[in-house]
């Protein structure tokens, strides 16, 4: 039995085809569209993955979408009602939207896949949102059981959800509800500092360990959202202040006036410099929802008493809060999918029909990600500036590493694309990691993004607790802390500013240690192919068991799918080299 699973309309478009239970391909419509975050009906992604098996869409047996339209529809009209008249201006920009597509899917699902050729009667199937996000990651656990904990901004109503899962029983514990949600308070304030909703959270993760936790403006701000903003009750009860916050009925998050006379800080823009200030203010809503989250986890643990835990939900991209979880000791497992947020809604969906509704208890082994198509290079897609060399397996590894010690910055091209928001060794960019100016330069001369922003290491899974405290972040989902041995001691860094700090060298690997000592680590096994190779290599060559490892971008822009998008992106950068398969490429005048 084959299923297609969608997420669309909101952001992050995706498909995946499941069989019997594996996936057999999924992908973002963003990564073929190159629209970032792309929320469209995602048509070249059904394409893609029927073109990848070979198949009609005729040969699918079910469709299911990852969350009930008409539920989330009642909802806004609700929203609407309770907030009226404030409401009546988004509600009238929004509503065309809702009747032209996202009211009426089976309607548009019809429209689409008679367009591809769908001649059989297939019935649409709905799966509630939250069920998808906990569906994808118990299903794809190891887990016989486990306690799961899913936050989200929303989805059809419910914003917080507590499960308890055995075998392939999922069941709804506990709930908190719209407009209160902990997703949407970590937004209002990337909205606040000037990231855009939805896509710069991480850029305020990033910023936060800029803050001076002992400065008297942290303590602050932190005190000001624990009495002002939320609530959160000894039995996990969570509320917010909605005097603060203006998302149920307009276009900005918050009551900039009420927000400004609060914390004594005005909204940044985008292009406004970042001051010590919007770092503290960062640094201080982390920290408050990281204590929230632990205690929602110790009503959750009340609650089922299983030793394992499955986190979802687009909140759960904060690798930082994940971390905190991890080295806690409320549970022995954790586990986090490769796409916690809305895309692997589409292969949460589909598994809760195969697992759930047609009531299959076996589990696959779905734990690899490179879920995409693998591409077949040709020269004839190079320009004439360009030169090429094909080597055996063997001599690539050797002369990458040369390379890479060397100092060059390499984008690394291998087999099936990544499911997901991360480069998990098959689309990325890599670096030495004991560069000196490695940070700065990917940065600023390679992603062309913000140069506070820190990277990732990969590292060799038997050797990650040599150097850090975290063991198993196989698909970067964990922040840990660099040991303190691979430390630099006797620094002092200057609070007063980012650039007094961003610059400093405070560990043996400057370029994926951050400010506060952290790296967002991945673990890299068998399971990583030619990746794994690679550190095996450059690790025997150099003592180093990890490299720098980025997503192969450019700063908003997806990342790269095909060889032809590889290639843009290396003639559009000061990248050194790129490998594709096993054929190395350069820049004639490089």
């Amino acid at each position: 039995m084959k299923i297609l699973g969608i997420s669309c309309y909101y952001h992050d478009s995706a498909v995946a085809i499941i069989e019997n239970g594996k996936i057999l391909v999924a992908i973002q419509e963003e990564r073929l569209s190159r629209i970032k975050h792309d929320k469209s009906f995602p048509i070249l992604s059904i394409n893609y993955c029927l073109s990848f098996l070979n198949i009609s869409i005729n040969e699918i047996d079910d469709i299911i979408y990852y969350e009930k339209p008409y539920v989330k529809f009642e909802r806004i009209i609700d929203n609407f009602i309770d907030t009226y008249p404030k409401s009546i201006i988004p509600f009238i920009q929004n509503i065309p939207s809702w009747i032209g597509e996202k009211l009426f899917l089976k309607r548009t699902f019809k429209k689409k896949m008679n367009e591809i050729g769908l001649t059989k009667n297939i019935q649409l199937k709905f799966a509630e949102h939250h069920l998808s996000h906990a569906a994808q990651t118990y299903f794809l656990s190891s887990f016989q059981d486990a306690s799961i904990l899913i936050i989200d901004g929303v989805g059809e109503n419910t914003t917080i959800s507590y499960w308890k899962a055995k075998r392939n029983e999922l069941v709804v514990v506990k709930e908190v509800l719209y407009p209160h949600s902990l997703g949407l308070l970590y937004s209002a304030f990337t909205y606040y500092l000037g990231f855009k909703v939805n896509s710069g959270e991480y850029k305020m993760m990033g910023l936060a360990p800029y803050g001076d936790i002992d400065s008297n403006q942290y303590k602050e701000y932190k005190s000001k959202i624990e009495k002002n903003l939320l609530k959160i009750d000894l039995n996990g009860t969570f509320t917010l202040n909605m005097n603060y916050f203006t998302f149920q009925f307009g276009k900005q998050m918050v009551d900039h006036k009420k927000w400004r006379e609060l914390f004594g800080l005005s909204k940044r823009e985008q292009d406004d410099i970042l001051k010590i200030d919007h770092c503290n203010f960062a640094l201080a809503i982390q920290h408050v929802v990281e204590e929230v989250v632990l205690k929602l986890l110790e009503e959750l643990k009340a609650l089922n008493d299983s030793n394992n835990l499955c986190l979802g939900g687009g909140f759960f991209m904060n690798c930082v809060v994940n971390g905190n979880v991890k080295l806690s000791s409320l549970f022995k497992e954790v586990f986090i999918p490769y796409s916690v947020g809305d895309s692997g809604g589409a292969i949460g969906a589909a598994l809760s029909l195969w697992h759930i509704y047609y009531n299959n208890q076996k589990r696959e082994n779905n734990e690899i990600p490179y879920l995409g198509k693998e591409y077949s290079f040709s020269k004839d897609l190079l320009t004439d500036d360009l030169t090429v060399n094909r080597y055996n397996n063997d001599k690539l590894l050797t002369v990458v590493v040369d390379e890479l010690v060397n100092g060059k910055i390499i984008g690394w091209f291998q087999g099936r694309s990544e499911f997901g928001p991360r480069a998990l060794g098959n689309r990325s960019i890599i670096a030495d990691p004991r560069l000196e100016n490695g940070k700065n330069y990917v940065n600023q001369r390679i992603k062309f993004r913000e140069s506070f922003r820190p990277f990732a290491p990969s590292i060799l899974e038997s050797e990650a607790l040599n150097y850090f405290n975290i063991s198993n972040s196989k698909y970067m989902q964990f922040v840990g802390a660099i040991n303190k041995e691979n430390r630099i001691e006797n620094v002092t860094l200057n609070k007063n500013s980012i650039d007094n700090q961003k610059d400093v060298i405070i560990s043996n690997y400057p370029s994926i240690t951050h400010v506060d000592y952290t790296s967002r680590i991945q673990t890299v096994n068998k399971m990583n192919g030619k990746f794994y190779e690679l550190l095996n290599h450059f690790f025997s060559e150099t003592g180093c068991p990890m490299l720098l490892n980025t997503s192969f971008n450019l700063r908003g822009e997806p990342i790269v799918e095909s060889i032809e998008d590889a290639l843009n992106c290396f003639n559009s950068t000061n990248l050194d080299i790129l490998v594709v398969d096993n054929f190395i490429i350069a820049k004639k005048n490089g």
